[in-house]
């Protein structure tokens, strides 16, 4: 195992994306375990989905005072960015800010450009031209695209992207690598697989199939419920987030008398993908033991079997050895933990509307 090398207590930690799914939830573990820590939070608030989710996460953190500090932004400006690390000097950086979506990206192209490239590159400008001790960024499963090799391994090739979404999350990791090899900024590379849990998007299969049931429309099945995936609870998400944080990749003086790209990446994902049938079957079972659902429900005339959607994949399946081996940890949530966790907010949140 690595040993930490970075010390959270009293430090700055600027979080992109802070009223994103996984953003909110790091602010929140942060501010709660770690003494001292201020978290400066950006944050553009798209309508892309249902704001009402992101205000909900901003008003728990707001709870913590002054530790936590919102801006309502775009990491497209790069202006703004700029001041942030003017006025706030985060010393370590979580880019969780992007554009999310393989279906999306192919009807609304310009947001992953404007986003995912362009913000992104602001936020290497600015630890380029500031003393950072850690970028931690977020890429994604999809970059593994319709790899045959399973489980996916971050040390095999993914030169073939099957959507503009997993285009810019390579992308974001190359642009990491020249920066972490022309600057000497350590920077790690996080690739998620299938993240879920309470108050998430609703443009995930979980809370997608949710809504339409409880409306009474059908759910779609894609390539015929012949599809594998790698469902990664937020909870463990975060708790290999926070762990990373704390261990920059060494900087170190290559054979050449130049810097060693101190630069790393990571799965982190369940490393259990579970069928898509077995999936909603237990989605159903949980909704209506939480009450969001009647006992009745006829679930079998709400499925449609459809083809698969385009710049989707078969399986998504995580090597997460690296993970296990550096820091000791791999994710564990069941589906059905994290399910009847996922129905008992739904429950909560939604009814009391």
């Amino acid at each position: 195992m690595v040993s930490y090398n970075i010390d959270l207590k009293d430090k700055t930690i600027l979080i992109t994306g802070a009223a994103g799914f996984i953003g909110a939830n790091l602010a929140k573990r942060l501010l709660t375990e770690f003494e001292h820590v201020t978290i400066i939070g950006i944050d553009n608030i798209t309508d892309y989905y249902d704001v009402r989710l992101k205000h909900e996460r901003l008003n728990e953190l707001a709870a913590f005072g002054k530790r936590f500090r919102f801006i309502k932004e775009n990491i497209a400006n790069k202006q703004a960015v700029e001041h942030i690390f003017d006025e706030y000097h985060p010393k370590i950086i979580v880019n969780l800010a992007a554009q999310a979506g393989v279906r999306y990206s192919i009807t609304n192209p310009d947001s992953y450009v404007e986003s995912n490239l362009v913000g992104f590159y602001n936020i290497l400008e600015a630890c380029r031209n500031h003393d950072v001790e850690h970028l931690v960024y977020a890429s994604s499963s999809s970059v593994y695209g319709s790899n045959k090799k399973v489980p996916y391994s971050t040390e095999d090739k993914v030169d073939n992207p099957v959507s503009l979404y997993a285009a810019t999350k390579k992308s974001n990791e190359l642009m990491a690598h020249a920066y972490s090899k022309l600057y000497n900024i350590p920077s790690t590379g996080l690739r998620f697989f299938t993240v879920y849990g309470p108050c998430g998007r609703p443009d995930m299969a979980y809370f997608g199939f949710t809504d339409k049931l409880l409306k009474g429309e059908k759910i779609q099945i894609f390539n015929y419920g012949n599809c594998k995936r790698d469902f990664t609870y937020v909870d463990d998400i975060v708790e290999g987030v926070v762990r990373i944080m704390q261990h920059a990749p060494e900087k170190r003086t290559g054979e050449d008398g130049l810097p060693v790209p101190p630069y790393k990446l990571y799965n982190i994902g369940n490393n259990n993908p579970e069928n898509l049938t077995d999936f909603v079957q237990i989605l159903q079972e949980e909704l209506v033991t939480a009450g969001v659902l009647p006992q009745d429900y006829d679930f079998e005339s709400h499925k449609e079997l459809v083809p698969m959607q385009p710049g989707d994949v078969p399986v998504t399946y995580a090597d997460t050895s690296a993970l296990e081996h550096d820091f000791g940890f791999r994710p564990h949530t069941s589906l059905r933990d994290g399910l009847r966790k996922f129905a008992e907010w739904y429950k909560m949140f939604y009814f009391k509307q």
